[in-house]
């Protein structure tokens, strides 16, 4: 990567267990969490009714991990919960920021899993997702969409900075916020997402999956038309088939359910609109890309490409997750996130 990171592939702690009575009962406890994590997700859910995003914090200190290039399986996966320690963590809060069509609400798990550790997450509603009411066909630039991330941005106290956690076409967003705010941000993770370079359109990160952008504007069944076919389209809707095949390949049905009734449709103008990037703002943040390694969305060769032609801080993989592994490998996600706020480079 040209960063001096070395690939160093963490063990698959999938098998090799023993008897069957361990697995079953490895696999009892695998779903006891996973229900305790949905039932966490409902209770956020009642919350968020009363306010823009889910905030938790607490205040528990939790050890130095290794700062090289991993691939990580799901670490939990055995149902034996490995003992972290968190110690001199530069920054304590993580702001994520969903993907297209999704909403605060699918990092429930995510925010569950770093609270439990001592840190604080906050997930935002960009605008037109999850609960905000904004008309999506009404948002015509990156500023428009990005407004709940930068006015939190604007928020913070003078000292206060944070980490930035960006899903899917969300990496457009965090690039935006990076490039106005540079000094807010610690450290910017990219999570299977669109890290763009200057004069790019988030949208041609999929372009060479699709054919070309144009093709896909003529020829898609899914856009909409809110001013007219005359017009251009001003937003995007993947049918629920789509969705399930694109998105949640491995996630588990109740997580799948949930995106169901809980997606929205995309406002296509801000996708569509070219990054302005500068060394001295979005250059100064450090950067890290978290791969996922059975993505049908954004190829694992489209996010090879993406570290090639724009090199991260550090480079992580998580085997076996889809587009979405806050749903489909969680625990891996946080082992990571966790890795990434104890680096002081």
């Amino acid at each position: 990567m040209g960063n001096g990171l070395a690939c160093m592939p963490i063990k698959d702690m999938r098998g090799g267990f023993g008897s069957r009575s361990k697995r079953n009962s490895s696999q009892r406890k695998m779903a006891a969490q996973e229900e305790l994590l949905h039932r966490r997700a409902l209770s956020m859910a009642i919350n968020q009714q009363n306010s823009q995003r889910f905030d938790g914090s607490m205040s528990r200190r939790t050890g130095s991990m290794s700062s090289r290039r991993r691939t990580l399986s799901d670490p939990f996966s055995n149902g034996k919960q490995v003992p972290i320690y968190l110690e001199n963590i530069e920054t304590r809060k993580f702001v994520l920021v969903h993907g297209e069509g999704l909403g605060a609400w699918c990092w429930y798990k995510t925010i569950s899993l770093l609270e439990e550790v001592g840190l604080t997450a906050v997930a935002l509603d960009l605008t037109g997702s999850g609960i905000d009411n904004t008309d999506i066909n009404s948002i015509t630039t990156m500023a428009d969409y990005a407004k709940p991330l930068i006015d939190y941005l604007q928020g913070l106290p003078d000292d206060e900075k944070v980490i930035l956690v960006g899903h899917s076409c969300g990496g457009a967003v965090i690039s935006y916020a990076l490039e106005l705010h540079p000094k807010k941000i610690s450290k910017a993770v990219f999570l299977s997402a669109t890290m763009v370079v200057d004069g790019q359109r988030p949208f041609d990160v999929f372009a060479e999956e699709l054919g070309s952008a144009e093709n896909f504007l003529e020829e898609s069944q899914s856009l909409l038309y809110a001013n007219g076919r005359d017009k251009p389209p001003t937003g995007l809707m993947f049918d629920k088939q789509q969705l399930k095949v694109l998105f949640f390949n491995h996630s588990p049905s109740k997580d799948i359910a949930l995106a169901m009734v809980s997606m929205r449709p995309i406002p296509l103008a801000p996708i569509m609109e070219k990054a302005s990037l500068t060394p001295e703002n979005y250059g100064t943040v450090r950067r890290y890309f978290i791969q996922t390694i059975e993505d049908n969305m954004l190829s694992p060769d489209i996010q090879e490409k993406l570290v090639r032609e724009n090199p991260p801080h550090g480079i992580y993989k998580i085997k076996g997750s889809d587009h979405c592994p806050f749903f489909s490998k969680p625990q891996s996600l946080n082992k990571i996130l966790l890795e990434i706020a104890q680096l002081s480079w």
